[in-house]
């Protein structure tokens, strides 16, 4: 029970930033006005879907150096949960879109590069179910794995900033950093990204324990 603490934190910090961003008060900026609290929904989703996703490709990596099956599995499934927090990001995104700017999506970069990303690794888990070989599937989908984090930081975080875009932190429109915003604002940010990380990490492990328990019963039935 004693090594399970950060399972309780993961859920108590999730329930603060999803009861306290609707409770606390907001800075009025124009055109934002009451939509600010999906900061801490929309962004903070997507630190956490970055996180998993590093983390993903590390397994990646440390497959191909290993060969070992366990860490190609813990790349699939830190990749599985960051790109189910990167669809809940890009629909809570199009929501304060459609509120902000008028239309649930508009053709800015990164927009267009959160799409991309999102289906690179849709495409990642397509190539997956593509071969009946274990180790050539593994092998393979490292590798793509690796290249798909690469298309993630070039169309977030590269791309956006070489252009013009609406949104915040990319193409001169300032980041909500700078913004006067209040300081009470960060006490639900932060841990909201805490809470969504540490509550993926508890769903890798489910998936991981259950992924163990199929490789078992296949080997004792062989």
């Amino acid at each position: 029970m004693a090594k399970n603490w950060w399972k309780a934190v993961a859920v108590i910090l999730v329930l603060f930033a999803l009861i306290g961003g609707l409770l606390i008060d907001v800075p009025r900026l124009p055109i934002l006005n009451e939509t600010i609290r999906n900061l801490f929904y929309h962004v903070t989703m997507w630190f956490a879907m970055m996180i998993l996703m590093t983390a993903s490709v590390v397994y990646s990596i440390k497959y191909l150096r290993s060969g070992k099956e366990l860490d190609d599995a813990k790349a699939k499934i830190a990749a599985e949960i960051g790109l189910f927090l990167g669809v809940l990001g890009i629909a809570t995104g199009s929501i304060w879109a459609k509120f902000t700017w008028g239309a649930y999506w508009i053709n800015d970069p990164k927009l267009n590069g959160a799409a991309v990303t999102i289906l690179a690794y849709f495409a990642y888990m397509i190539l997956r179910n593509s071969f009946d070989d274990e180790e050539k599937r593994a092998k393979i989908s490292a590798v793509y794995n690796i290249f798909a984090y690469v298309l993630l930081i070039v169309f977030l975080m590269i791309l956006p900033r070489m252009t013009d875009s609406l949104h915040p932190g990319n193409g001169g429109n300032p980041a909500f950093s700078q913004y006067d915003l209040d300081n009470t604002m960060r006490i639900i940010f932060y841990p909201a990204i805490i809470g969504w990380t540490l509550i993926g990490v508890w769903l890798g492990e489910l998936k991981l324990r259950l992924h163990k328990l199929r490789i078992k019963k296949l080997e004792d039935e062989l």
